[in-house]
């Protein structure tokens, strides 16, 4: 499906409404530009739209809405207006949550790759196929499997072969904050990710929530003359770590992983510090303490003091994050869904039921997205706030 050739079917609402829904876009970039294809951002989902006639709230005034199990996203998997409304509602709120789903693998790789290609991720971007997917595996190479029991694996093997952490600790040593874990997906990538969704199908009975943070808020966080600094720098991203994984699990990195630019083994990429998310139009921080090493053009101890900083702000401000509480079911194939946009969110899992022996898996499908941008000043970009007419946080800059 060529984002340059949609046009979305008429809904119910008027001639001029309808016109809103339709897809705007350029021609198809090349694949070294890897562009996303709109000319301008999407508008809110509007009132009218058939997406939002079903029962739903907005998880918190900053981040997240959910709907209820008796909405299921396979039903939509054929209209591209209220797919099209999905992706919008998902980049404008970072994540939404479904409940009791019994969408499958293959309808969830459908969906993720539909809310890209309706919202004009470039004809060169698929679904990502992850550097430790095996081959051959049951699901296919586009579907995760995020599970509590290979992770233990993984760490005990890890802790037998005693390697130093590439963060600095000593051998033997662990980090005791929980906070470490906030990332946002594969941003190691030159072409990173646009909308990712995940669906929890085994899980313990108590713990292993879900947080997600909204980077559009640590953006409006930041004092102006601060914002418009960091608005000039790139950092590195990098996941040498996944060597690591690789050898523990005996099995070689994947080097085609759904686009063009992503057919190496390096594991390594530059993106800008602030990001502009093309479906919305706002500016979000684009670093994350998974995957960002450094930036650049300045000295390692700056570039520590800053990193630091941001990552502070998405793991000490709670009022910015959502926690998801995934529900138990008994049948094994029904399962809540999360889909959220990884160019303005961060994330964590809570592995506070691993030591009562609790089990945690899930399906998750990744879609690539645009060479991450920074669009500069005006109505093209510009902070969350500013777009909805919010007053900022009272501060003395």
């Amino acid at each position: 499906m060529a984002p340059s050739t949609i046009s979305l079917a008429p809904s119910t609402a008027t001639a001029s409404a309808t016109e809103s829904t339709k897809l705007k876009t350029t021609p198809t970039p090349t694949p070294t530009q890897a562009v996303n294809t709109l000319t301008a951002p999407l508008p809110y989902p509007p009132a009218f739209s058939p997406l939002l006639s079903h029962p739903h709230h907005e998880s918190t005034p900053v981040i997240g809405t959910e709907f209820s199990g008796d909405f299921q996203l396979s039903s939509i998997l054929s209209s591209p207006t209220s797919l099209q409304h999905l992706a919008s509602l998902i980049s404008h709120r970072g994540v939404v949550f479904f409940r009791g789903q019994e969408i499958t693998p293959s309808q969830q790789r459908e969906l993720v790759q539909s809310l890209g290609e309706l919202s004009g991720k470039p004809a060169t971007s698929g679904l990502h196929i992850h550097p430790l997917t095996r081959e051959n595996g049951k699901d296919g190479d586009h579907i995760s499997i995020i599970s509590s029991e290979e992770r233990i694996k993984y760490e005990n093997a890890r802790k037998e072969r005693e390697r130093v952490r590439e963060l600095g600790w000593e051998k033997g040593e662990e980090s005791q904050l929980a906070s470490v874990g906030w990332h946002a997906d594969i941003t190691f990538e030159n072409v990173p990710s646009d909308y990712a969704t995940l669906k929890v199908h085994t899980q313990p009975a108590t713990g292993g929530d879900t947080l997600w943070a909204s980077g559009y808020e640590v953006y409006d966080r930041l004092s102006p003359s601060f914002r418009a600094y960091l608005e000039t720098l790139s950092a590195v991203h990098n996941a040498d770590r996944f060597k690591e994984v690789a050898a523990a699990r005996g099995h070689t990195l994947r080097n085609h992983r759904g686009a063009p630019e992503n057919n190496d083994l390096e594991l390594t990429a530059v993106h800008p510090v602030i990001r502009t998310n093309p479906v919305t139009g706002w500016k979000s921080v684009f670093v994350n303490r998974s995957f960002t090493k450094r930036i650049l053009g300045v000295s390692i101890d700056e570039s520590e003091l800053i990193l630091n900083h941001l990552f502070r702000l998405v793991s000490e401000n709670h009022d910015l994050q959502v926690r998801f509480r995934w529900a138990r079911y008994k049948d094994g194939e029904t399962g809540d869904v999360a889909v959220w946009d990884n160019r303005s969110t961060f994330h964590t899992a809570t592995d506070d039921y691993i030591e009562t022996g609790g089990v945690r898996s899930g399906d998750r499908a990744v879609s690539l997205g645009e060479r991450p941008f920074y669009g500069g000043q005006g109505e093209r970009s510009r902070g969350r706030r500013e777009a909805l007419g919010w007053r900022g946080v009272e501060r003395i800059y």
